[in-house]
């Protein structure tokens, strides 16, 4: 540990604070923008209807809920003057990355809940979908790996 690092306690709540708030941030994203603006799918399109809006209900209470906790857990890790803004925003970037990752190919791929979109070539989307997710999530793992080896970007 360097000067000016947090105790092992405080890192560890910094990071989760991050990896929640980033998770939550992209899932909000994903659901505000894909979901209830452009109406491109639902977190679960299998069933449709009502199904298909309750789903999308849960996925919002859950990114909603990771996003409060994230931010809850960021006040308490102010509160005990522990915050080191590189570390927490590189936690939120591999948050919203594995989000992203995850949803593409866990999501769309492997379970088919739903797609980016229907009715169109897959391909790209899938390829700038999860390709966005795989970059987010490595700029943020560089980002965590200079603050642990105490190297500054």
């Amino acid at each position: 540990m360097t000067a000016g690092d947090p105790p092992r306690s405080d890192r560890r709540r910094l990071l989760v604070s991050g990896l929640l708030f980033g998770l939550g941030a992209a899932g909000a994203v994903d659901e505000i923008v894909f979901h209830q603006l452009l109406h491109w799918h639902h977190f679960y399109d299998r069933a449709g209807g009502a199904a298909a809006l309750v789903s999308d209900g849960l996925l919002h209470a859950t990114t909603w809920s990771a996003t409060v906790a994230g931010l809850a857990l960021l006040a308490d890790v102010r509160r005990r003057r522990s915050f080191t803004p590189r570390t927490w925003w590189g936690a939120v970037l591999v948050g919203a990355g594995a989000f992203q990752v995850w949803d593409g190919v866990v999501h769309h791929k492997l379970l088919r809940l739903h797609q980016v979109r229907y009715g169109v070539d897959l391909t790209g989307y899938d390829l700038a979908w999860i390709g966005a997710g795989v970059l987010v999530l490595l700029a943020g793992a560089l980002l965590l790996g200079r603050t642990r080896t105490g190297r500054t970007p």
